[in-house]
This record gives structure tokens, C-alpha cells and sequence, in this order.
């Protein structure tokens, strides 16, 4: 029998089972425990001996249950009578654990238990083990662990558990689940653990580079819980949201999100799978504030979008010791009204249509008794077109209006892939680990812009005047077809010099095939040290270099726009409305690579301190510095001389060259309290200042003054940042989710709006006046969830008591701040849960899109606003 077909007639089973006739529903219930059993750093114990003993009379009449924990550290035991019981686990070289008073009640329950370092003769040596734990790469210290207990107070549904999961984390994580980044997560039933990101970005087996490298690690486990579904519907209306400050009316807006999942256990212990679907439909409101000869023109314009996801996961216990992983995601997303907002009147209108597929594999365990192995296969293929609804040459008033057609067509395609393999040896006080990473692709692409024309003007009166200062225009054909591959291996040793001191040096190698470069090596050393017995605090610094690889679709530009396949016409001060050029081959840009452009790098310092203090609070605080060089930025190899192109083939020949510079310097504390017990509740809170400058703008950016990057340095993001998460649950059933995010202003650069050296690109600044000197107003907002859950209806046993048919709540949610079931309604067989979240509850005008031309009439003014408040009412329904 294929898989397939053994998935569907188990899940027919199921549903057969949950109907069952009145007489199987009198079969008297059962219950299961899943007992999880780990070190103190969190890692699963493989082999350990669970044994359940009764403590009442009617649990001590089934006998003593005994099991082994599996290879992902868990023992399930089943058909118990419900009750009390006392539960021990227990493992060579650890300290047998005993839990007295467990009450397992019918349906599932769940339990985790720690084993500490087994105890010497001397009280002492046990607080030595807790002071070499907290050394450990893979500890707690500088991270948080969830236990299965937190895991369990997370929402169930995953698109709001990873709303919930970055808000603890520290501005820019990305989340990683089983190595891989991108993606939904999976359903929390099948999440083994979830490490928040540690200080560990210096160790060689991270790409990093120049976009960070903190990452929110949950590894998976198969054939894990009861065979589960949901059904969800979330909606949204305009009725309850805030209207734009900047528009006379408010916008229409609405959504309609529905979806339903199912997932469990297809062989105990061994398989699992999951499922699915969700459907999105919805009007979002783009602001369009415009300054015409007709006066100015404040309004909401609508843009509709439909989407639908689906995501299928199967893991597979090979045997004891490894597990295969396989996933499968499709996601397509169509858009109308694109290009409308700000300075876009609504002719500037086009259509996109997207689709997105991943297919992964994966498989670890160990390969002796020394050596553990992990790999993953990815491939991704994706799409995007593009349509104009009016076509017409662009006519363009520097930052007061912008109409004419959108001049949108084409699109690009690519089929990429991604291997990686680590292998881990482990031999006294050495854990290396040496590994490999392969990624590439193929691309097509014939996306084109501009293809009719655009006339700038500087101001309203050169505009009213007929005097426009450019006018440009892309010729030729835009099919391109290219590859790409990237590389990297590494090989790392993290080296215990004493229990209260680990040395973690290594190296990495990495080479991109579109660059003659293969120079690339990073060395990397990290010092951790754990001054006290208590192991409650630990130190930690760092230094390393890291090589960055260049993105694809820079490299495309390069093809497309060469100056022979297709060229941007430049011409300064043309006729209007007929620039005189059909026909003609005016002098055109072209882009290229220059021959000796090497990979951007980095070097990085960092230094820190975490805390754990008493109870479930720890703080942490770290400073990083990071120097970036060989930068990408655009040289301009024929800026005019006097008014006269060196070449008058050509108008500007951008070359992208590895000139420039970046500098950061960054300061985080972050706080986190995980107080599962009480009320569930959880908080975490981040705090960041940075001051971030370089003297870029991107691979083809030119210098404001000749070319020259000596007056292009500046900042670029935002000095301060702060965000906080509160999530609890005062009385049963009843949840209240709190989001906090505040970030200072973001700087912004001031031109002329003048082409005053005659290179047709309008950055000229005014004299004295640096790159990114104006700031924007500050930012902050409040996001909120309440929600409260029914349960009703008994747990159902199914036939010969050893598979038991329950569902939980999960499914595609709203992606706004989360609650999720709790309390009693969790261990009813039907649920039903009753949502309403907000974002901006106060709605506090976050001022944007701040013009920085002096010639705009709106210079120096925001014309929007970032998120005026909205709200979300849903209910969710396990059946």
C-alpha cells in the first residue's frame, strides 16, 4: 500500500472512530502519557528508563508500565487507567529523577523531566557540573530554552506562534526549523524544542555575513501526539479600523482568512504527518497624497489580494536512531492596484501574480558511537509576472506628483536548491564539527520597466512651464537566462580547557561562481567563561570574519542592462512632450561588475554578560562591533567633463565596485521570565541601541558629488529599538496577549531635487549637507489579544484502547498577537475558541514617508502614516 493511501485510510479511521455507535462510546476512557526526558541543557536523553507506578488503588491494580525513551528522548505509555502514579526516569551517569503525585487524566498528558549530572562524594563537584554546563555552545546561557511545558502554553496555531517567537527574540531573528529558514512552521504537537537565539554567531558553521546571524532554532520530532484537526476563520472590517490621518475618508479594507488542518500520529513513536490549507481574501488601503496642478489629492485607493497556502509534512523514524524529514509548501498570492500610494496617482496601477514551492528532505543520527551526521536537501521554485492596467509614458514631479502608465511587464522564474551536511565528533574534552554548504540555481527573467519613457521634472512650475530636466527610457530585449552557485565548508572545535573556561576557534571557506574571487577565508574564535560554582553567570566574547555572498538579482542586472541587450536612454533637458528619440539610438547607461570585485566582509567583535537570577528570570547583555569592507557601490566610469561624456557611446557606465565601507556599533539587553506554572505566563523583553553608518546606498548607487564616496557617510537605521512581549492568562480558559515595539527616528537624505552635475540621477545634496542628515519622528505601538476557549464533550477512546482519536485546536491563524488554549477547554474533546486582536490599539500616528526634496511641496513633512489601527475578530473550532 502506497504512503498516500495508508494516510487517507487512517484518517478515515479516525473520523469513523470519533462517530463511533453509542455502545464503542461506553468503553471506558484511558489515558496517555508522553514522558520527555532531558539534560540540564535542555537535550534529549535517548535510552533513558521511564517507570510508571500506581499510588491509588485503582492504578496500582494495572501493574508497573516501563519504557524506553526513543531516539528523540521520549516514552509513551498508553491505555492507562487515570489517576495517580509516580513516575521515575533514569540513565547512566545521571541522577535518577522521581515525580510522586502525577495525576494522568483521560485523553493525553505530558511530562517532562530533567536528570542532573549524577552526585559525587563531594556536594561540590555537583555545583562544578552546573558551572561547566553553563559554558556549553549549546547551553542556556545567552539563550532561552523552552521546555515542552512552555512549549505547551505557545498558541497552537503556527502562523501566531511565530508572531509570538519573534517578539521575543531580538529584532531581525529568523526562524530556522530542522536547519532550514523560511517556510510555516510546524504543527506545535510535532516541535521537540525551541531554542530562542544564543550568542553564538561566531562559530564557523554560520554563513552570517553583513545581515546577522540570529537564528530561532525548533527541531521536530516524529510520531508524536493523537491524530488532531482544526478549522478556523478569521475576518476584518473597515468598521473597526482607524482611518488614515493623511486621506478625507477612510479606506475600505476587509479580510476573510479561513483554513483547516490535520496532523498526528500515523505509527507511535515511529511517523507522523500534517496538513494544511488556507485560503485569504482581502482589501488592504493604500494612501495616495499628491500634490497636482488640480490641486492636492488626499485619498484612500484599495488594493485586493487572494492567496492560498498549502503545507504537508511527513517525518519518519528510520530506526532507534535516525529520523527522516520530508515537507512540501505551496503558496500563490495575486495583487491588483500595485504602484498606487504617496506620489502615485492611480494610472500607475499593475497586477502581480506570484507562486512559491518548497520541497525539503532531511535526515540525522548518529554514525557510530563518536560521530553524529545531519544533512538537508531543499529545492525551491518560484514565479512572479507582471501586468499594467494603463500604458503611457511617465511623467514625474519630484516628490509631488507621479502619473502616466506603470509601464510593468514580464516577470522571473527560478528553480534554486540548497545541500548542506555537518558531522559532529566527540571525543573527551574536544566536540568538533566540520561541514558543507551548497546552494544555486537557475534563472530566467525577462521583467522589464520603463519601456515607454519617463519625463522628471524638478518642481511643479518646470513642470507647468513644459521643462522637464530628464527624460529616460529602456531599450532592447530583456530575456536573460543565467546561474548561480555558492559555497562554503568549515571545521570547528569547541575545546573545555577546565569545567569553567571553553575555546571555540574555527575556520571557513566560501566562493561564489559569478565572482573570479576565491579568496574567502574566515577564522573565528569564541572564549566562554562561568566564573562561579553556581554556573548563574557566564561571560562571553568573540572575534570573526565573515565573507558575504552578492544576490542574483544584482548580478541580473548586470546582463539585462549591459548597453547592448538592453540600454537606459539618458537624455538631459529633452523636447517635451516628444523627446525626439523613436527611431534614433541615443547614448544609453549600461551596468557591469568590475574585473576585480571580491566578496563583501566583515569583521566582528563582540563581548557579553548573561545573568540568571533567582527564579525564571535572566538577563543578558552583549556589544558588538562590526566593521564592513569591500561594500558594493556604483562608479560612474563616464561622468560627464564638462559637460562632455568621455565616451558618447554611452551615458553613464556604472560600475559596481568593492570601495566601500560600513561601521556598527550595537548594544542589546535582553530580559526573559518564562512562568509556566503561574498563569502561564511568559515575558520577554529586548532593548537595542545602535549607531550604524556607511557610505552606500547599494551595488549601483552613485556618489552625490562626482565619484567620490569621501561625503557619503552617514547613518542608516534607527539608534535606539525596544520591543516587549507579556502573554497570560489570568482565569481559566481566558487569555491576554500584550505586544510593545518602539524605535527612535530613521534617518532620510536631502536633495536638491537638480541635477546640478548632469549625470541624470537626481542625489544631488546641497552644498554641506551630508547623506541621511534628516531624521523622521520616532515610532511606537501597542498590539493586543484576548481570547477565551469552550470545551465541551469527553475525550473518545478508540476500539481495543491502544490509538486514541483526539483533536486540538491549530491551523492558519491571524499573525497578530497570540494567546492560545489553555486550561480546562485543552482537555476537552470539542473546543471552541473566540478571538479578537488589534494592532496599534491606541492608534498612534507613526508619521512615514518623509520627503526629503527641496524642491517637494511636502518637503521635510511625512505623507503617511505606518499602521493606523486594526482589528481581527476570529473563532476558532476542533472537531
Amino acid at each position: 500500500m502506497s504512503l498516500g493511501s495508508r494516510v487517507v485510510g487512517i484518517a478515515l479511521a479516525a473520523l469513523l472512530l470519533a462517530s463511533a455507535s453509542p455502545a464503542l462510546a461506553q468503553t471506558p476512557s484511558r489515558g496517555r502519557l508522553v514522558v520527555t526526558v532531558t539534560d540540564q541543557t535542555g537535550a534529549v536523553i535517548p535510552k533513558a528508563t521511564v517507570t510508571l507506578t500506581g499510588q491509588d488503588e485503582a492504578t496500582q491494580a494495572a501493574g508497573v508500565h516501563t519504557a524506553a525513551t526513543s531516539a528523540v528522548g521520549t516514552a509513551a505509555i498508553e491505555g492507562l487507567v487515570p489517576g495517580r502514579y509516580t513516575i521515575q526516569a533514569e540513565f547512566p551517569g545521571f541522577e535518577t529523577a522521581v515525580v510522586r503525585d502525577y495525576r494522568v487524566r483521560n485523553g493525553d498528558n505530558r511530562r517532562t523531566i530533567t536528570l542532573q549530572i549524577q552526585k559525587r562524594e563531594e556536594a561540590v563537584n555537583v555545583a562544578r557540573e552546573k558551572q561547566a554546563a553553563s559554558v556549553d555552545p549549546l547551553g542556556a546561557a545567552f539563550s532561552t530554552v523552552l521546555t515542552r511545558e512552555q512549549i505547551a502554553a505557545l498558541p497552537d496555531d503556527p502562523d501566531e506562534m511565530e508572531a509570538q517567537l519573534k517578539a521575543m527574540a531580538p529584532p531581525g531573528a529568523t526562524i530556522r526549523v530542522d536547519g532550514f529558514t523560511g517556510g510555516k512552521l510546524p504543527p506545535k504537537s510535532q516541535i521537540r524544542s525551541i531554542r530562542l537565539p544564543r550568542m553564538d554567531m561566531m562559530a564557523a558553521q554560520n554563513h552570517g555575513g553583513m545581515n546577522g546571524m540570529m537564528f530561532i532554532d525548533i527541531m521536530t520530532q516524529p510520531g508524536q501526539g493523537p491524530l488532531r484537526g482544526s478549522t478556523d476563520f478569521t475576518l476584518r472590517d473597515d468598521v473597526f479600523n482607524a482611518r488614515n490621518p493623511f486621506a478625507a475618508a477612510k479606506g475600505d479594507e476587509a479580510l476573510q482568512r479561513y483554513g483547516a488542518s490535520f496532523n498526528g500520529t500515523i505509527q507511535p513513536n515511529r511517523s507522523s504527518f500534517s496538513a494544511t490549507i488556507q485560503r485569504t481574501v482581502q482589501y488592504d488601503t493604500s494612501n495616495l497624497l499628491a500634490e497636482t496642478p488640480a490641486g492636492t489629492l488626499a485619498e484612500p485607493v484599495r488594493q485586493p489580494a487572494s492567496g492560498f497556502n498549502v503545507t504537508g509534512r511527513f517525518d519518519q523514524a528510520i530506526n532507534k536512531d535516525h529520523t527522516l524529514r520530508l515537507s512540501f509548501q505551496r503558496s500563490s498570492l495575486a495583487r491588483q492596484n500595485l504602484g498606487i500610494g504617496g506620489f502615485d496617482l492611480p494610472v500607475r496601477a499593475y497586477t502581480s501574480d506570484t507562486s512559491d514551492n518548497v520541497f525539503r528532505i532531511s535526515e540525522n543520527g548518529p554514525v557510530s558511537r563518536r560521530f553524529f551526521s545531519e544533512s538537508r536537501f531543499q529545492t525551491h521554485w518560484f514565479g512572479n509576472d507582471n501586468r499594467s492596467g494603463f500604458e503611457a509614458p511617465i511623467i514625474r514631479v519630484l516628490d509631488a506628483f507621479t502619473s502616466g502608465g506603470a509601464q510593468q511587464a514580464g516577470g522571473s522564474h527560478a528553480v534554486e536548491f540548497e545541500g548542506a551536511t555537518d558531522l559532529d565528533y566527540v571525543r573527551g574534552r574536544h566536540s568538533m564539527r566540520t561541514g558543507v554548504l551548497v546552494e544555486g540555481g537557475l534563472y530566467h527573467s525577462n521583467e522589464t520597466s520603463n519601456y515607454l519613457g519617463t519625463f522628471t521634472f524638478s518642481s511643479m512650475a518646470d513642470y507647468e512651464a513644459g521643462r522637464p530636466a530628464n527624460y529616460t527610457r529602456r531599450v532592447g530585449n530583456p530575456d536573460v537566462r543565467y546561474s548561480n552557485a555558492q559555497a562554503g565548508i568549515y571545521v570547528q572545535d569547541d575545546f573545555r580547557v577546565v569545567k569553567s573556561v571553553m575555546l571555540s576557534y574555527g575556520v571557513r571557506y566560501e566562493a561564489q561562481t559569478i565572482l573570479a574571487d576565491q579568496n574567502n577565508f574566515s577564522p573565528r574564535v569564541t572564549a566562554t567563561w562561568s566564573p562561579f560554582k553556581s554556573g548563574k553567570t557566564t561571560f562571553r566574547a568573540g572575534w570573526g570574519w565573515f565573507s558575504d555572498w552578492i544576490g542574483t538579482t544584482t548580478y541580473r542586472q548586470t546582463l539585462q542592462v549591459d548597453g547592448f541587450r538592453q540600454r537606459d536612454v539618458n537624455i538631459l533637458n529633452p523636447a517635451y512632450p516628444d523627446p525626439g528619440v523613436a527611431g534614433t539610438t541615443a547614448p544609453g547607461n549600461r551596468y557591469l561588475f568590475g574585473n576585480d570585485l571580491v566578496l563583501p566582509e566583515s569583521m566582528t567583535i563582540n563581548a557579553g554578560v548573561d545573568e540568571q537570577l533567582a527564579g525564571a528570570l535572566r538577563l543578558n547583555a552583549t556589544y558588538t562591533y562590526r566593521r564592513g569592507s569591500h561594500l558594493l557601490r556604483g562608479s560612474n566610469l563616464n561622468e560627464p567633463v564638462l559637460g562632455v561624456r568621455p565616451d558618447p557611446t554611452f551615458s553613464n557606465v556604472v560600475e559596481a565596485v568593492a570601495d566601500a565601507a560600513s561601521r556598527v556599533h550595537s548594544v542589546n539587553v535582553s530580559a526573559s521570565m518564562l512562568l509556566i506554572n503561574w498563569h502561564r505566563t511568559i515575558f520577554a523583553a529586548n532593548y537595542s541601541f545602535t549607531s550604524s553608518e556607511s557610505d552606500t546606498s547599494g551595488a549601483f548607487s552613485l556618489p552625490a558629488l562626482d565619484d567620490s564616496i569621501a561625503l557619503e557617510w552617514g547613518p542608516v537605521a534607527p539608534r535606539h529599538r525596544f520591543g516587549a512581549q507579556f502573554n497570560t492568562q489570568p482565569v481559566r480558559d481566558f487569555s491576554v496577549n500584550l505586544t510593545a515595539r518602539a524605535q527612535s527616528g530613521t534617518p532620510y537624505n536631502i536633495t536638491t531635487g537638480l541635477d546640478n552635475n548632469r549625470d541624470g540621477v537626481f542625489n544631488d545634496r546641497p552644498a554641506g549637507v551630508g547623506r541621511n542628515s534628516a531624521l523622521t519622528a520616532g515610532q511606537w505601538d501597542l498590539g493586543a489579544r484576548v481570547s477565551y476557549a469552550i470545551g465541551f464533550g469527553e475525550q473518545s477512546q478508540a476500539s481495543g484502547g491502544s490509538q486514541r482519536v483526539t483533536v486540538v485546536i491549530g491551523g492558519p491563524g491571524g499573525g497578530m498577537p497570540t494567546g492560545g488554549f489553555s486550561g480546562g477547554a485543552d482537555t476537552k474533546r470539542y473546543r471552541i475558541e473566540f478571538y479578537a486582536a488589534a494592532q496599534n490599539v491606541t492608534n498612534h500616528s507613526n508619521y512615514t514617508g518623509y520627503s526629503g526634496v527641496v524642491t517637494s511641496p511636502f518637503f521635510g513633512q511625512p505623507t503617511t502614516v505606518l499602521n493606523p489601527r486594526k482589528v481581527e475578530l476570529g473563532m476558532r473550532f476542533g472537531f
